[in-house]
């Protein structure tokens, strides 16, 4: 005979408390605490109560799209960005603001990241070792041609993955050396460092074994030796590019570096900010950053996808 009695269910494992100045992190002192509409998709939102700090928060609390009033726009955004458009014709595109693009553009920059970030340490997790690898710099511009940027590149030859990459600062050469001393001082020289950071996060992944290939920079093989001391290395003399300005492109037969200036010419072509003429130009290094990092994700899962 049923006694009357209601049966509890417990449909979901209570999160442990997000807050870091608590000090009880298991979920024995978190309560449930209520629901809320969520505005974007009206699903309802469990919410929870940490008893011991008495601090409040729900399902949705650390989630990638948490206090978006948008999310369903990101995937969208994320094609925008790496199919050569800018942050003012998604706003133009989608009908938000122009303040709104600019908002999703940093989120999405730093969850890329954050993504290329989980996919290196799945392959060092997988045992997945690139045998062939090859790296190069490409060049762009803070603001103007006489704040040059550096862009060490990393990419495997089998699959043509980015591996990685850095952004730094660079001095101006040529005829432009003078005019940028003249107007902005004497800048800083950062390539080296960025190689040698570039060249701790991807060693990881390369096999101790694995053929290395670059162009015939003097700097590149001091690197080379101090994290890939066993490796097959190989410097190739660079060539003329086959358009003036267009320097990933060659007009040689067989490009031994084509993996990589095939990719370099991908980013050229599909980050506005990349473009050789362009006025979408980047204003702060971290932008371009986030800009190449949203880029990378999508060569590395859609573009390059087996």
């Amino acid at each position: 005979m049923h006694c009357g009695r209601r049966r509890k269910y417990r449909t979901r494992i209570k999160p442990p408390c997000p807050n870091t100045s608590c000090s009880k992190k298991d979920e024995s002192h978190v309560v449930r605490f209520g629901k809320f509409p969520r505005l974007w998709d009206k699903a309802r939102i469990q919410r929870y109560l940490c008893k011991f700090c008495k601090h409040t928060f729900s399902d949705s609390t650390g989630s990638p799209d948490f206090r978006q009033h948008k999310p369903y726009f990101n995937i969208e955004l994320i094609k925008c960005f790496a199919s050569c458009g800018s942050q003012r014709r998604a706003a133009i595109l989608f009908g938000f603001n122009f303040k709104t693009a600019a908002r999703k553009f940093v989120l999405l920059g730093k969850e890329a990241k954050r993504l290329n970030e989980h996919h290196r340490r799945s392959m060092l997790e997988s045992f997945e070792r690139v045998s062939e690898m090859q790296f190069d710099e490409m060049e762009s511009i803070e603001h103007t041609k006489l704040k040059p940027l550096s862009i060490p590149l990393v990419i495997d030859a089998k699959t043509r993955k980015i591996l990685g990459f850095e952004v730094c600062k660079m001095p101006s050469k040529g005829l432009l050396a003078h005019k940028s001393r003249k107007k902005y001082g004497f800048r800083a020289d950062e390539r080296n460092q960025a190689m040698r950071s570039l060249f701790e996060k991807v060693s990881p992944l390369i096999s101790p074994t694995a053929k290395i290939t670059s162009d015939s920079c003097p700097r590149y093989a001091a690197h080379v030796r101090k994290h890939f001391p066993s490796a097959q290395y190989r410097q190739v003399i660079s060539r003329a590019g086959c358009i003036s300005g267009q320097g990933e492109l060659k007009k040689i037969g067989r490009d031994p570096l084509f993996m990589l200036n095939h990719t370099a010419a991908m980013i050229r072509a599909n980050v506005n900010r990349m473009f050789r003429k362009t006025w979408c130009t980047t204003k702060k290094a971290v932008s371009l950053s986030y800009h190449l990092e949203i880029y990378a994700l999508y060569h590395n899962t859609v573009l390059t996808a087996a």
